[in-house]
């Protein structure tokens, strides 16, 4: 029986808060999403880990067992990467990506990040929507780009703001006009992150302006899925300016939106990290 660390992290935060809505907050995930696989650790572990109680949750006795097990796993294994990493002559700085950066910033941080830290490598991760973080959280990324908002377990630093638009598929009535206000695309089905990116998945839905929930006919966990989905005539989705620019396809018409607040890119890292590698990264950055 295999438990994931995501999951360990799950339960200790909903431990420490008593509360899956407080717990889901701090771990940048929807309730549902939280409860769902709190659940999927209990039938993997066979027993219940937490009670229902008055204002939240309460622990089981099989949940305080398990909980100190948990903390030592999880600062267990974040110490042994720390030692892995540490093993290397230099190392190596694996950034987190989960669409393309362009805008000519990955570039200028590498090549400032290599003046810094000479001998050191990168490595570039792509990661699906479905982590918040990118992988830092699980540490398997040391940065990592991110559209914002963020989990709150990050530091970030905001490098561009774009308007949003939408990518179209071609021929839609409303490719016709130069510019579409927002309230003109509620009715219209549209693709959305998957639902553990939290926040994310609720701004670029633009649930921050919008009345009501909208239609969603297509879950994406990266932005080749997405795209494919807006040329099958799927859905719409809504994207920054200048990711438009980077993904153009075949069958797909980008028009700028009236009415939606701007989005804004970022670089990402554990808060409180100060590693060398990952302070010169984010300084070459600013």
């Amino acid at each position: 029986m295999d438990v994931h660390l995501r999951d360990l992290r799950y339960f200790l935060t909903t431990a420490e808060e008593l509360n899956v809505s407080r717990a889901a907050e701090r771990l940048y995930v929807s309730q549902p999403a939280l409860s769902k696989q709190l659940r999927a650790l209990e039938r993997q572990l066979g027993c219940t880990l937490f009670d229902r109680v008055h204002g939240g949750v309460a622990l089981t006795r099989q949940g305080e067992a398990l909980l100190p097990v948990a903390r030592d796993l999880v600062e267990r294994w974040s110490a042994g990467l720390e030692t892995v990493r540490a093993a290397a002559p230099t190392g190596t700085l694996v950034i987190g990506l989960q669409t393309a950066v362009g805008r000519g910033l990955q570039q200028r941080a590498m090549r400032a990040f290599r003046e810094r830290m000479p001998g050191w490598e990168i490595s570039l991760r792509l990661v699906a929507w479905e982590d918040a973080s990118a992988g830092l959280e699980d540490g398997s990324s040391d940065v990592a780009f991110l559209w914002l908002p963020a989990p709150e377990s990050l530091s970030t630093l905001v490098l561009a703001t774009e308007p949003r638009g939408v990518m179209l598929p071609e021929g839609h009535p409303l490719a016709a006009l130069a510019e579409i206000p927002f309230p003109s695309l509620y009715g219209e089905p549209f693709i959305a992150l998957p639902a553990s990116a939290g926040a994310r998945r609720d701004f670029w839905l633009g649930m921050d302006v919008r009345p009501g929930a909208p239609v969603v006919s297509l879950t994406a966990s990266t932005a080749e899925e997405a795209f494919e989905g807006v040329i099958s005539g799927v859905g719409v989705v809504l994207v920054s300016e200048g990711n438009a620019m980077l993904y153009k396809r075949p069958g797909a018409v980008y028009r700028p939106v009236t009415g939606l607040p701007p989005s804004e890119l970022a670089i990402a890292w554990r808060a409180g990290d100060k590693r060398p590698q990952v302070t010169a990264f984010v300084g070459s950055l600013r």
